[in-house]
């Protein structure tokens, strides 16, 4: 009898469960119709369901800046105002801190790095994992997956192309791009 009472209640918990996810799919279709109207764009749950101004302010990051809900924070990093972080980003700032300016565009799947642990590796665990600071100036746009090397400055009003590799600094007003980035001139 006890078996028989468990075995009702599993199936409610279960009908129970089933009933709430649809409406949970329910609830998510609406949101990415609105999203799509809105913004003419899909987008992940997570971004469904938070608001980008919102998953920055979290951070402490400064007014009016903005970031997908699926960026990859760790450690200190500090992000001043009006910059756009866009989906997929790793922020490292475990190394002694990753500062980003203001009104930045930071695109989609930019990696930007503030450590290293190739000398451990190499050294079967001997050596430390390398930390070095990393700053990203003011008006800086940061092309589509874009990676920057632990311990890099990259000056204000800089343009990155897409794909490159950053591995030592490049000053102010400076257009670079490559694997690994090279400065191509001013920026235009």
């Amino acid at each position: 009898m006890n078996a028989d009472f468990n075995n009702r209640r599993e199936i409610a918990e279960e009908k129970e469960a089933d009933e709430w996810l649809i409406r949970v799919r329910r609830y998510l279709r609406v949101l990415s119709i609105r999203k799509k109207q809105q913004f003419n764009r899909r987008v992940s749950i997570g971004d469904l369901l938070s608001e980008r101004a919102e998953n920055a302010a979290a951070y402490g990051f400064g007014e009016g800046t903005t970031m997908y809900d699926n960026v990859l924070v760790l450690g200190r990093v500090e992000v001043g105002c009006h910059t756009w972080i866009g989906p997929g980003c790793i922020l490292d700032g475990s190394g002694g801190g990753l500062r980003i300016g203001d009104h930045c565009s930071i695109s989609a799947g930019v990696q930007i790095y503030t450590h290293h642990t190739v000398q451990r590796s190499l050294s079967m665990g001997v050596e430390p994992i390398g930390y070095a600071p990393t700053r990203i100036g003011d008006g800086v746009y940061l092309g589509p997956n874009v990676v920057v090397q632990m311990g890099i400055t990259i000056g204000d009003r800089t343009v990155v192309g897409a794909n490159s590799f950053v591995n030592r600094d490049i000053g102010d007003g400076l257009k670079a791009f490559g694997t690994p980035a090279r400065i191509r001139g001013p920026v235009d």
